[in-house]
């Protein structure tokens, strides 16, 4: 397809993950012609080797767990184990529908042509794929982002691999250790643990999850003791070396731990190099494409959006970055992201969902005398008890102003995330939100009883 006589398109995508697909389906939905080039499947990382994936495998752990403490609710049941075809066909099955259901709504799009193959950007308006060159008036550059390692450790996808090779791994390991205590390792930690698999993480900063405000940190340390899954903190990883029935893996601190496999997770770094981007005069840094705040890069024709950019990691910013450029070359008007703004969740059990800044940033930015901060023992309301589910909400808030911040750590939080960025992005101050009557039994009475507190009106309170 052409999009004028000359047979320029409009917007020219080169990659169909979270943040080209969507930048594919808006732009075409204003009524630019496109081209989106793909080497792999449609979705990306998100949909075949990330979220989609990870959270299917986490959900797996979570009904083993329940299983095995069935009898505490009174119900009795016998728990055989854990069959890892099982798992992989009903993770697979969610993959193949999500994925089927996005092939169909890109193809339905008659100013979208889609272009299977490997792509490379040849000139600041051209995309060569397959031997073929297509034109744009613009270029988006969604390459995205693939598994990193260390300097010297190399992952072999058997003893040692990424989290590429753990979500296909065809067997549960008894014991593994996860290097790196952020969000891809927690995750894995956690759905190992529930598989039966006995887990210690290094993390080489002072906490897990190291981005989240140290006092969910801490939070998760705990339940993971409780859970018995081991942690190494402050401890650097120093090499590996593969022994009889496995590998073993030494610490800067002297220590050495054995198990039957070593999965590195010390984070994702952008796909850009081999792929033109340095030749057609891409601006990048450390390998990310530097981008503006209206994501264009130091070229007129080029943006950028996705993990290629150091924006956060997530889908759901890749999705905000693509529909941001697609309304951008349409001519809308477009504000910059506020990424502070963006939910961030980690699928853990507990899991953990954040939003707004930390105690530490907020002193940083604020003053440490401006900033005010209120807690609520979660695992306290009705629900949670229901649940048997444990965790914090821990509120921080400019003094006298709105909630610049909302902390939570236990079960489903993730599903009340959705509340806590309305109270952000709006800027609520505490007794707007005290004033709303939250549900009950549920675990957002929690949100609403912190906040309660913050409003200086605390109701389920000792004293």
């Amino acid at each position: 397809m052409e999009n004028s006589a000359d047979g320029v398109y409009d917007v020219v995508i080169l990659g169909g993950g979270s943040g080209g697909y969507s930048c594919a389906l808006r732009a075409t939905q204003l009524g630019l012609s496109v081209v989106l080039i793909e080497k792999g499947k449609l979705g990306g990382t998100c949909l075949h080797n990330g979220c989609i994936p990870t959270k299917a495998l986490l959900h797996a752990g979570e009904v083993a767990d329940e299983l095995r403490r069935s009898e505490s609710y009174g119900v009795k049941s016998t728990f055989e184990g854990v069959d890892i075809a099982g798992v992989h066909e009903y993770k697979d099955g969610v993959i193949a529908g999500l994925y089927k259901g996005l092939q169909g709504m890109l193809k339905s799009r008659k100013n979208l042509t889609l272009v299977e193959g490997e792509g490379r950007l040849v000139s600041p308006t051209e995309v060569e794929a397959g031997g073929v060159r297509y034109q744009g008036r613009h270029v988006v550059l969604a390459t995205g982002s693939q598994p990193r390692s260390l300097p010297g450790l190399a992952i072999d996808g058997d003893r040692v691999v990424s989290s590429d090779h753990a979500l296909f791994l065809d067997r549960i390991p008894e014991s593994a250790v996860v290097l790196g205590g952020g969000v891809i390792g927690v995750e894995f930690a956690s759905a190992w643990k529930s598989f039966g698999v006995d887990v210690t993480v290094v993390e080489g900063l002072p906490h897990l999850v190291p981005a989240e405000d140290v006092d969910i940190s801490k939070s998760l340390e705990r339940a993971f003791r409780k859970r018995k899954i081991k942690f190494e903190l402050g401890s650097r990883f120093s090499g590996v070396e593969y022994t009889q029935n496995g590998v073993r893996v030494s610490l800067e601190n002297g220590k050495q731990i054995e198990a039957e496999l070593l999965l590195v997770a010390v984070g994702r770094g952008p796909v850009s190099a081999g792929l033109g981007y340095e030749e057609a005069g891409v601006a990048l840094d450390r390998g990310h494409v530097v981008v503006d705040e209206l994501l264009r890069t130091n070229l007129p024709t080029v943006s950028a959006v996705g993990d290629l950019i150091p924006s956060l990691q997530l889908a759901h910013v890749g999705f905000a970055e693509g529909i941001l450029v697609a309304e951008r070359l349409a001519g809308l008007p477009v504000s910059p992201i506020d990424y502070d703004g963006v939910a961030r969740v980690t699928y853990c059990e507990p899991e953990i969902a954040s939003v707004g800044l930390s105690e530490a940033k907020a002193k940083e930015v604020y003053g440490e005398d401006k900033v005010v901060v209120s807690k609520f023992n979660a695992g306290s309301t009705g629900k949670s008890k229901i649940l048997k589910s444990a965790g914090d909400v821990k509120l921080v808030q400019v003094a006298d102003g709105p909630v610049i911040g909302i902390h939570m750590i236990g079960s489903r939080v993730s599903e009340q995330i959705g509340e806590a960025q309305l109270i952000f992005n709006w800027q609520a101050l505490p007794s707007e939100v005290a004033s709303l009557i939250h549900a009950h039994p549920s675990q957002t009475e929690a949100l609403g009883e912190a906040h309660l507190a913050l409003a200086g009106k605390p109701l389920h309170v000792h004293g």
